[in-house]
Formats: C-alpha cells, sequence, structure tokens
C-alpha cells in the first residue's frame, strides 16, 4: 500500500525548498499578518515536524501514548525563540526536519500505520501525518507576507 501521504509530504517539502531558495536576507524580516517574522515560521516549521519525529521513534520504542500538547501553549512559548534562530539555520532545521520525518513515515509498514491513525483517532492525540496541511497553511502565510511587504 504504501504510506498514503508519501507524495503530499514530499510536494510539500518541495515547495518549502523553492521558497526558502529564493529568499533573500531582507525577507526573513518581514512579518506574517499574525505577528511572527518569516523566519521565526519557518523555526515553527521545523519544531513542529520535529515533534511529530521524536514522538513517531518514542513510539516505535515504548509503545503508543497519548502524547498531549497545547499547540497554543506552545507555539505562544516558542516565538521568541523561533525569532532567536538565525534564519538560515532555521532554514536548514526546517528542512531537515520535514525530510526525515517523510522517510520515517514512509518507512512504516501498513499495519505500523493503522495501529496509529486509529490511535491518534481514538484517543484524540494531534497526530497529523498529513505535514502538507500543516506546511501549506503557513507556506501561504508565507508567501502572502513576502508579497505584502
Amino acid at each position: 500500500m504504501g504510506f498514503p501521504f508519501a507524495n503530499e509530504n514530499r510536494d510539500s517539502l518541495s515547495r518549502l525548498e523553492a521558497l526558502f531558495t529564493s529568499l533573500g536576507d531582507h525577507d526573513f524580516a518581514k512579518r506574517t499578518s499574525f505577528g511572527w517574522t518569516v523566519s521565526a515560521v519557518i523555526a515553527h516549521l521545523g519544531y513542529w515536524d520535529q515533534r511529530m519525529l521524536i514522538i513517531l521513534r518514542r513510539w516505535q520504542e515504548r509503545g503508543l501514548d497519548a502524547s498531549p500538547v497545547d499547540a497554543d501553549a506552545v507555539n505562544d512559548a516558542m516565538r521568541p525563540l523561533c525569532e532567536a534562530i538565525e534564519p538560515r539555520k532555521a532554514v536548514q532545521l526546517c528542512l531537515a526536519s520535514a525530510a526525515e520525518l517523510n522517510a520515517a513515515f514512509e518507512a512504516l509498514s501498513s499495519e505500523e500505520y493503522e495501529h496509529i491513525r486509529s490511535h491518534a483517532e481514538q484517543t484524540g492525540t494531534q497526530f497529523r501525518m498529513n505535514r502538507s496541511l500543516h506546511r501549506d497553511d503557513h507556506l501561504a502565510h508565507l508567501q502572502a507576507a513576502l508579497v505584502a511587504a
């Protein structure tokens, strides 16, 4: 069967790469409609893919658990940290995390995928394996900020 979101995740990573390679140093300081800098949004994307990767590995090693998260609190707490990361480093971290997570998802067996999907659904755990949803949402914000400024 293969991982059901492989193409979407790969395509979203390609869109991130294309946008990030087009950015000049001045672009990273531009602000989105919700006040974050372009660079901070890139770091934010890297964090959330990295979180998913860590949880996936932990689940594979120790078994599934609830892994609760208050996304709003995490985002609010992380904003100053994301804004403090050097922009090109944020790009590297974001792309590396996305690529590693994509590969980890694609390596899942059909049984592992179904077990995780079912667990997340039953427990209400926020574990979005279609990463393109999050990536593309923020890509739209980034593109709007770059055009508006």
